[in-house]
């Protein structure tokens, strides 16, 4: 590289970090809907008078739990956030319950100041518990501020980017046949997209031979039973090896999916740069990635197509919306992560619906099992043909009933523990 092309290369990232701050100062300007809403709340003196967490049980064999969190304030308008982490559901609860004593008697509509406070003062930054927890308390005070001026929250984030949101549903199978009928009956259903592994495990072993040869046999029975226009996903979900993930993408080219997500870990960026010179493959990454500051040299070195954020772990709603516009500055695209409850799915909802360069929604139950609907009372999420609809509730859109989540208390979850047919420990 020449000199000339340094100079033009380095005044690029410097022109993209200008736009992104400039997109993600807009949002909370004086002028901006979110300062709006603020001084429209104003007169309620709104104060936190508590914070309470829950722990659902999902139910089944060895069922997750979701972690949700409610804030009180003193108009009676209560807050609903989201902190899932899987296995790690006590740790999480605690780690919420941290805020209460910071947020009693504060303005729950603070909440780019209250972000700041919950992330810098603590000293220890970063990671998934630490990081969820800000997200869980910091969706839950966006609810409340939208419910106190009448508003869905896509409306304090800017309006409208688009009329309705794009999703994808999940589903497998034990045999290419399995997957073909799945895949084909998500489609019937009208549904536009679907993700699945693909790579196969036996029990709890993955070779890196069998287990790619038998994902792409999956893949291509997949791709001859939806037709060309399907979105067909791929979550390797940082179970490949680098060889394996080469091997892989390789392979899967001619299927021509939409993505391959999580095909590396995220310990060493040069890693997923090695992939990217690879395959001519869109890649995705990013749901186990945290705030703006994990995001921004992905973006910088154009190492995937799409950022794929989680609003329960990345730092929420805001920042959510942050990651996107550095994403955006860099011709990157939105395509959030969530395999969480109607909670996460609505608070990226929000973000989806306001952001320019959104792509794809995931959602894991697109069932409306009757614990769900009295859960959250009903619930504030529409489809049609495959899109989710603007929320249309104040707030967030969805309420938590106490006594319904009481009837399915903590129960420890065991993820998968995957090893290498000799034995040795596996990625996950």
């Amino acid at each position: 590289m020449d000199t000339q092309d340094s100079l033009t290369r380095r005044q690029f990232f410097q022109c993209a970090s200008r736009t992104a701050a400039a997109g993600i100062a807009a949002v909370t300007a004086p002028g901006s809907a979110y300062a709006q809403a603020r001084r429209q709340a104003a007169p309620l003196n709104l104060k936190v008078t508590d914070l309470k967490t829950f722990i659902v049980n999902r139910g089944g064999d060895n069922g997750v739990n979701y972690v949700f969190v409610k804030i009180y304030t003193n108009q009676g308008i209560t807050g609903l956030g989201e902190g899932s982490v899987t296995s790690k559901a006590l740790t999480m609860a605690a780690a919420i319950e941290e805020h209460k004593r910071y947020l009693v008697g504060r303005d729950p509509t603070d909440i780019e100041m209250h972000w700041q406070a919950m992330y810098r003062w603590p000293r220890w930054r970063g990671g998934p518990i630490l990081n969820s927890a800000i997200s869980a308390v910091e969706i839950a005070l966006w609810d409340i501020l939208g419910q106190a001026v009448g508003q869905p929250i896509w409306r304090m984030l800017g309006g409208k980017a688009r009329d309705r949101v794009q999703m994808y549903v999940h589903a497998g199978g034990s045999s290419p046949q399995q997957y073909a009928e799945n895949w084909l009956k998500a489609k019937e259903e009208g549904w536009t997209g679907c993700k699945a592994a693909f790579i196969t495990t036996q029990g709890d072993v993955i070779d890196p031979v069998r287990s790619v040869r038998e994902g792409i046999a999956n893949l291509k029975a997949v791709r001859q039973a939806v037709g060309e226009d399907f979105r067909i996903c791929i979550d390797l979900h940082g179970k490949a090896t680098p060889v394996m993930a080469v091997d892989f993408c390789r392979r899967a080219e001619e299927y021509a999916p939409f993505f391959v997500e999580e095909a590396t870990q995220i310990e060493d960026l040069d890693e997923l740069a090695e992939l990217r010179r690879q395959t001519r493959i869109p890649l995705a990454t990013g749901e186990r990635l945290f705030t703006k500051y994990g995001f921004a040299q992905i973006c910088e070195r154009h190492l995937v197509n799409y950022v794929q954020p989680d609003v329960v772990h990345c730092g929420g709603i805001l920042e959510m919306k942050k990651i996107a516009t550095i994403a955006e500055a860099h011709r990157i695209e939105l395509a959030p992560h969530n395999p969480q409850s109607d909670v996460s799915t609505l608070a990226s909802l929000h973000v989806d619906i306001s952001t320019p360069n959104f792509a794809i929604q995931e959602i894991t139950h697109r069932g409306r099992e009757q614990y769900w609907i009295d859960l959250f009372q009903g619930g504030g999420i529409s489809y049609e043909k495959g899109f989710a609809l603007p929320p249309a509730y104040p707030g967030l859109g969805v309420g938590l009933d106490e006594a319904v989540a009481a009837r399915r208390p903590y129960n420890p979850h065991t993820r998968q523990q995957l090893r290498f047919p000799d034995g040795g420990i596996a990625d996950h």
